[in-house]
């Protein structure tokens, strides 16, 4: 038999109120402050009524006893249509309510020698927390101006006062069994204040950070493409002058125009990147998931990148199954591949290899690129697939802005997919993404 533990035992139990206490009050992202602290006063407004209404007739406080269950059964009322029905609760009826409830358990309840002058100042803050600001001046004002005229009113007619309980025990009685409901009042009010307080300090604590993240980010950014951009252009412009200025010999033509190809290649790339990367973080990329068969869906790009692997003397081979079918968006998939091939292509050698497989794994389809080009330096692993990482040239000087990865891990993502890489033992790296074989995966 399993030895009581009443460590765990009181730990399960605070988590089981806790849970209990969230379904009552309601969830953050559905209800106001407002509404949650209304709810919290509630439920315990009517948990102390199950206790002061039968205590109450026990004592003979039968006004007490009934203006309890009144104040229970309004709450009751109030807090069911908010919670459940969506209804907001109405400030304004708990003004007045408060006022009418307030005003005859004074004279019924001893007057100014009762317990009733304890609980003024807790259901106005209660009104305070649950109506808009705008309205708190006006009930301040309704509520002293109440207050001031019940207890004139008392003091010059005094036989209005009715006393249910003797003086000494059943005032000390009285005091007693009042003095919880303000003091609950009290403490969940400042309770949730206090908590709101700090989450909403957090939040604005974030959300600067973040912001400032971002903006050094796009600092970054702007000066590597002012850079890196500028360098192709360049080139351009220096071909466009010689050609001209007839001062270029023929025999120089075909050198300077493949290099100038690779550098406008290289330019339109880091282009398609940047835009497809502005429209992402601007509008949200919009994803069309399908059922596609991923040879049909990567021949186009495949051959494509062949053709500009070849141009480099390097080897591209592709092994994907033909029946092979995967849940993607067609455009997105291809810029991932395109991307991750293109990256092998720019850090692989002359003369190297780069090779294509994907294959079933867990449910899923895994897609991998690997190469034995330079591999990955190991103090840029961390932050591989963030725009923090620092843009580096190929093996023939070819330049990026660091944001094809970025790119790959981004929609990679939004098709339900997983991106990772890994260096490869013989040299070079294996970059892999996966992808889900159906829609319930």
């Amino acid at each position: 038999m399993p030895k009581f533990n009443p460590v765990a035992f009181s730990s399960g139990l605070f988590k089981g109120l806790g849970h209990l206490w969230l379904d009552m009050t309601g969830s953050t992202s559905d209800f106001s402050l407002e509404s949650r602290i209304f709810h919290s006063i509630s439920a315990g407004v009517i948990l102390i009524a199950c206790v002061y209404v039968p205590y109450n007739l026990y004592a003979g406080l039968y006004v007490a006893s009934l203006s309890t269950l009144i104040v229970a059964l309004f709450f009751f009322w109030q807090y069911y249509n908010s919670r459940f029905l969506g209804k907001t609760h109405s400030s304004t009826a708990f003004g007045l309510f408060g006022l009418l409830m307030l005003g005859i358990n004074y004279f019924y309840n001893a007057g100014i020698n009762g317990s009733t002058d304890l609980i003024w100042p807790a259901y106005l803050l209660l009104i305070f927390a649950i109506s808009p600001y705008h309205q708190h001046l006006r009930w301040l004002i309704t509520y002293i101006i109440f207050f001031v005229l019940i207890h004139l009113l008392e003091y010059y007619l005094p036989a209005l006062v009715k006393y249910p309980f003797q003086q000494g025990r059943g005032q000390f009685i009285d005091r007693v069994t009042a003095f919880p409901m303000p003091v609950l009042v009290i403490y969940l009010v400042a309770r949730f204040i206090k908590r709101s307080y700090h989450l909403e300090r957090e939040a604005a604590r974030e959300k600067t950070v973040a912001v400032e993240k971002s903006n050094a980010e796009k600092t970054r950014l702007m000066s590597i493409i002012s850079h890196d951009l500028r360098t192709p252009l360049l080139n351009v412009q220096s071909y466009l002058e010689l050609l001209r200025s007839n001062d270029l010999e023929s025999s120089e033509r075909p050198e300077l125009e493949e290099a100038l190809l690779s550098s406008t290649n290289g330019a339109v790339e880091m282009l398609s990147n940047l835009l497809h990367w502005s429209k992402s973080q601007m509008e949200g990329a919009q994803v069309r998931l399908q059922h596609v068969n991923l040879l049909q869906v990567l021949s186009g790009t495949v051959r494509m990148q062949a053709l500009y692997a070849s141009k480099k003397g390097i080897t591209l081979t592709c092994s994907v199954p033909e029946q092979l079918t995967v849940v993607a968006d067609i455009d997105m998939l291809q810029l991932v591949v395109r991307n991750l091939i293109s990256n092998a292509v720019k850090f692989t050698p002359a003369g190297g290899a780069i090779s294509i497989l994907a294959q079933t794994e867990s449910g899923h389809c895994k897609i991998v690129v690997s190469d034995n080009g330079t591999g990955v330096p190991e103090d840029q692993r961390a932050h591989l697939f963030s725009v923090r990482s620092a843009p580096t040239s190929g093996t023939n000087n070819e330049r990026g802005v660091g944001l094809g990865l970025v790119l790959c891990k981004e929609y990679t993502e939004r098709q339900g997919g997983t991106i990772g890489f890994l260096p490869n033992p013989e040299g070079g790296s294996s970059f892999f993404i996966t992808l889900p074989l159906d829609f319930l995966r």
